[in-house]
């Protein structure tokens, strides 16, 4: 009689899955996303942002073009409007133009920790905050800290209503990555906005999740993986392009898609207890960031999330599987 019981179990099992599958079922959305990037520099960003909206376990509400140093913005007088005419592109390749909010985060960078640049992305980041919503809310941010800097100055109450994951920042002494030695002492993200940086780590109480640049640069995709996984499609020769221009000039087999770890961390995490578990993080005391933007290690504050390792399997066959898939609609 068990065994009667357990081989109707499978076959009603089978039918439910079978079922599914031919209704073409997707994920619900989970959580909420806002995603800030200076897109009009590293193409690293738009790749990541591309993986992220094809990512439906996630529902992204807002996307911001921010601040990025002016020797890369094509216009520099506003290199935020640069930044979002970038992502306006890149949806228009998609076919998803006009699909999401984008606005505009700060032109220019923070030089006071205390005091807030206000922009529409800093406003957008409290509106949405602020929403009455009971899914997660996660600000993804791939370049400086300028903008939740900025939002949390202004309305501090957010701090409860949120997660942040950066990009950014050097290494920790726990986390054994030794970094080349001639390495730049302050991570480049970081450099970008130490004022935000030193808002972000020492004086908010805003969550935190670190992906520091002993992890990201572990984030290492090759030029052969890019002809044969990315181009071919309109999308993935947009990518593929856009990237080949940077590693024609460094020379290079290889290129470091280190904003790619924002969607891992998020969009693809467990099912159940719903976590980023198949990469690894220590909980440290959050450094305090100097004036010159190097970590005091003595004056450590609130306990922050740091990634040691990137599960880049995962992250990178999920990213090409959704890129074939997207052209096939």
């Amino acid at each position: 009689m068990k065994t009667l019981t357990s081989l109707l179990l499978c076959v009603v099992t089978l039918f439910a899955t079978s079922e599914l599958c031919a209704q073409n079922i997707r994920p619900s959305s989970r959580a909420r996303v806002i995603i800030d990037n200076d897109f009009s520099g590293d193409p690293d960003g738009l790749v990541a942002l591309a993986h992220q909206l094809l990512s439906p376990s996630i529902e992204t509400t807002a996307i911001i073009g921010s601040y990025v140093n002016r020797g890369w913005s094509k216009n520099s007088g506003n290199p935020a409007r640069d930044a979002v005419e970038a992502v306006d592109e890149l949806l228009a390749v998609m076919g998803r133009s006009g699909e999401y909010k984008v606005y505009q985060g700060s032109a220019t960078t923070m030089t006071d920790p205390n005091t807030p640049i206000e922009s529409e992305g800093a406003r957008a980041i409290i509106a949405e905050a602020m929403r009455d919503d009971s899914r997660p809310l996660y600000v993804l941010c791939g370049a400086s800290l300028n903008t939740i800097a900025s939002a949390w100055l202004m309305v501090p109450a957010i701090a409860d209503r949120l997660t942040v994951v950066w990009i950014g920042g050097q290494e920790y002494a726990e986390i054994p990555n030794p970094a080349p030695a001639d390495i730049s002492a302050v991570e480049y993200n970081l450099n970008l906005s130490i004022a935000a940086a030193q808002c972000v780590f020492n004086n908010s109480n805003l969550r935190l999740w670190q992906v520091p640049r002993s992890a990201y640069r572990q984030t290492i995709f090759t030029r052969a993986e890019m002809q044969t996984r990315l181009a071919g499609t309109p999308l993935g020769d947009y990518l593929y392009g856009k990237l080949r221009v940077m590693m024609d000039m460094l020379r290079s087999e290889t290129y470091v898609l280190g904003d790619s770890p924002l969607v891992l961390l998020t969009a693809l995490q467990t099912l159940f207890e719903p976590d980023s578990a198949s990469s690894l993080f220590c909980n440290l005391p959050a450094p305090y960031i100097t004036d010159e933007g190097l970590y005091d290690r003595e004056k450590g504050g609130r306990t922050i999330r740091v990634y040691a390792t990137i599960d880049n399997r995962t992250m990178f066959e999920d990213m090409c599987a959704k890129f074939l898939l997207h052209s096939k609609e």
